[in-house]
């Protein structure tokens, strides 16, 4: 029993009282935690933050996406008619669509053909080109 008591007070004596002295010529490093490191921590975060955004806005801005030029369905027009509302104009092979876009859905305003576009396209620089002289000098006369 007496070799119990004297294992408990071996155990709880202050060993620390007998530790060695610091060394006269040691000298404690600096806190971690001081206002010198904490602005540069909060600097580095804020320009990391700042290349973070920088490079977000070069890419929205030159929207580098290389696969919308080799897909089938090509955007050629869009407009938007409310806040969240837009007639968009797409091609798909050789048919022309106009869709409304919303929220909730996409409707197809009209399609056409665009074989059937191209033809009307040549065929409407040569009426106008037969008839613009004639026109002009009526609406003229109407003014004179």
């Amino acid at each position: 029993m007496l070799a119990r008591y004297l294992i408990v007070l071996v155990l709880t004596a202050p060993f620390h009282a007998y530790a060695e002295t610091a060394k006269p010529g040691y000298t404690l490093p600096s806190s971690v935690i001081s206002t010198e490191n904490m602005m540069q921590m909060a600097t580095s975060l804020l320009l990391v933050l700042v290349i973070i955004g920088t490079l977000a806005w070069l890419l929205k801005r030159f929207a580098i996406n290389p696969s919308s030029a080799s897909s089938a369905i090509k955007i050629i027009a869009t407009t938007s008619v409310g806040q969240r509302e837009r007639i968009v104009l797409i091609e798909v092979e050789d048919t022309r669509l106009v869709l409304g876009v919303t929220p909730g859905r996409v409707n197809i305003l009209h399609c056409m053909d665009q074989s059937s576009e191209k033809k009307s396209r040549n065929k409407l620089p040569e009426l106008a080109t037969d008839k613009f002289p004639e026109q002009l000098s009526q609406s003229i006369k109407k003014n004179l």
